[in-house]
């Protein structure tokens, strides 16, 4: 790769980039994604605006699952009364790989990136019409490219 950044997850945008795959990698887990934003304060950016990556990796080092929650949801008629709610569910560790899996379809999203202390929280908008939320502990991040785009 032309270009890496370590722990800059923070100088990305990763708000609508798009999941192409998700592996895992030496003891951590690898992320490839497109239409990732690279702010203007990132270390390798000499620009001063904003541009974008496409086949971006973002690799999670020394990383596990802590925790994969489906978001739960409301649903309402014309009316705008409620009908159904369904709560936020934990999905199995055993099942784990099986969702990973289906937000590689390259439609699924991520909504937002957050850390604390050494925990990555993902929030993927899956191309099924659901929201899972990834929590994964890990060392650093490792951030890779090789070309900028206009954005």
């Amino acid at each position: 790769m032309k270009y890496q950044t370590t722990n800059e997850w923070n100088h990305f945008g990763f708000q609508e980039a798009y999941i192409s795959e998700i592996q895992k990698v030496n003891g951590g887990f690898q992320f490839t994604l497109d239409n990732v934003t690279i702010e203007p304060d990132n270390s390798k950016n000499r620009d001063i605006r904003q541009m974008r990556a496409n086949e971006l990796y973002v690799t999670i080092q020394d990383a596990e699952i802590e925790r994969l929650v489906e978001e739960g949801y409301k649903v309402y008629n014309a009316n705008g009364q409620l009908m159904e709610q369904y709560e936020d569910r934990d999905i199995a560790p055993e099942n784990y790989n099986e969702i990973l899996k289906s937000l590689t379809d390259g439609e699924s999203c991520i909504y937002a990136l957050e850390k604390k202390d050494d925990v990555y929280i993902f929030t993927i908008d899956a191309s099924s019409e659901r929201t899972y939320v990834l929590y994964m502990k890990g060392t650093r991040d490792i951030e890779q490219w090789n070309r900028f785009l206009n954005k």
